[in-house]
Parts: structure tokens; C-alpha cells; sequence
């Protein structure tokens, strides 16, 4: 035994005419018990996230309060096919796309702010 084994391992042959341990079901296995756990744990639920954002926007309607992904609040005032009117100060009107609204804000929250 010389020095360099106790920092690499030495590898060993396998014996001729012995199959390797597991066999082909077992490598297959992990692969695909790895792509269900990842769809349960990451897909799924960014599926269902998306679902309830489109959801959320089909509802949306004139005056109705929301919340941008950049933080702006205001009150919606025109809606169009891919663009919505959100008016955040007195005669300050801005177009957005409708995927950056982030949230509907409940009645009056904005009057009370």
C-alpha cells in the first residue's frame, strides 16, 4: 500500500460473467421516481398559480383596485384585449400590460391609504 491509495481509492475489476448489481430496472428507477417528485414539488404548483392569475384577470373590471408587480396601486379605467388603463394619481393614467398586474386589492383600500 502506498500513499496515493489512502487519497484515491483503487478500483477494482469485476469478475467475468457477473452481471452488475440492480440490473436495468433499478437505473431506471431513480430517473423517474426524480422527474414525479419534481412534479409534485415545482410544476404542479406553478401550474396552478398560473391558472389562478388568469383566472383573476378575466375578472377584472372597471374600477376596480389592483396592484402591479412593480408595486404601483391604482384604479383600473379602461380594459382592452392584451392592455389595461390603470389610473394612479388624479389625471395620471398609465398602460400596462395585463400580465403585470399582481393582485386586486379589496374596495377602498386605496381611499384609506
Amino acid at each position: 500500500m502506498n500513499l496515493l491509495d489512502l487519497v484515491i481509492a483503487p478500483a477494482y475489476a469485476q469478475a467475468a460473467g457477473q452481471p452488475a448489481s440492480g440490473g436495468f430496472g433499478m437505473s431506471l428507477l431513480f430517473p423517474i421516481l426524480l422527474i414525479g417528485v419534481m412534479y409534485f414539488l415545482m410544476i404542479r404548483p406553478q401550474m396552478k398559480r398560473q391558472k389562478e392569475h388568469r383566472a383573476m384577470l378575466e375578472k377584472l373590471a372597471k374600477g376596480d383596485e389592483v396592484l402591479t408587480n412593480g408595486g404601483i396601486a391604482g384604479i383600473v379605467t379602461d380594459i382592452g384585449e392584451s392592455f389595461i388603463t390603470v389610473e394612479i394619481a388624479d389625471n395620471v393614467r398609465i398602460r400596462l400590460q395585463k400580465g403585470a398586474i399582481a393582485n386586486v386589492l379589496p374596495k377602498g383600500t386605496l381611499k384609506s391609504a
